[in-house]
C-alpha cells in the first residue's frame, strides 16, 4: 500500500517532530510517497529552492500514485487543504487527524465533509490506533 501523508510544511514547521513519528509509524505497514514532510531539517523557507510549478507536478504525481492519504490537519495549511480536496476528486480514502490545541480550529470544510476520516486525538498513540485502523491492520 502506498500512502500519501500530508503535513503544513510552509505553514510552519513546529509539528515536523510529530510528522516524522507518525511517518515512522506509517512505514511499519505501507510505503509512504512523501517522507520528506517529516525531515525536521527541512525548514518553510526550503521550499523555495525548487520552483513552485515542479512541487506542484511533483506532489501531485506521488498523490496519483498513491493508495490511501492521511494528513496531520492541526497546523492549518493552504496546501494541505488543495491536497486533501485533490484526494477525493482521486477517489481516495482520505484521514485526518486533528489535535486540538488551544487556539487552532479544525476547518468546517474539512470536519463537515463526508469524503474525509476525522480523527480528533490528544496524544500519539491515539493517533497511530487510528492510523492502523485505517490501514485495516493490527496496531503492535
Amino acid at each position: 500500500m502506498r500512502v500519501y501523508f500530508a503535513g503544513s510544511i510552509r505553514g510552519g514547521r513546529q509539528d515536523a517532530d510529530l510528522y516524522r513519528e507518525l511517518i515512522d509509524f506509517i512505514k511499519g505497514y505501507a510505503d509512504v510517497l512523501t517522507e520528506h514532510v517529516g525531515d525536521q531539517s527541512l525548514t518553510d523557507a526550503q521550499g523555495e529552492c525548487y520552483d513552485a510549478s515542479y512541487i506542484h507536478t511533483r506532489d501531485l504525481d506521488w498523490l496519483k500514485l498513491s493508495d490511501v492519504m492521511i494528513a496531520e490537519v492541526t497546523t492549518p495549511s493552504l496546501g494541505v487543504g488543495y491536497e486533501i480536496a485533490t484526494a477525493i476528486h482521486l477517489n481516495r480514502k482520505v484521514l485526518c487527524l486533528y489535535h486540538p490545541l488551544k487556539g487552532r480550529k479544525l476547518s468546517a470544510m474539512i470536519a463537515g465533509s463526508p469524503a474525509v476520516e476525522v480523527y480528533t486525538y490528544t496524544g500519539i498513540e491515539e493517533a497511530k490506533k487510528a492510523i492502523a485502523a485505517f490501514l485495516n491492520v493490527s496496531d503492535r
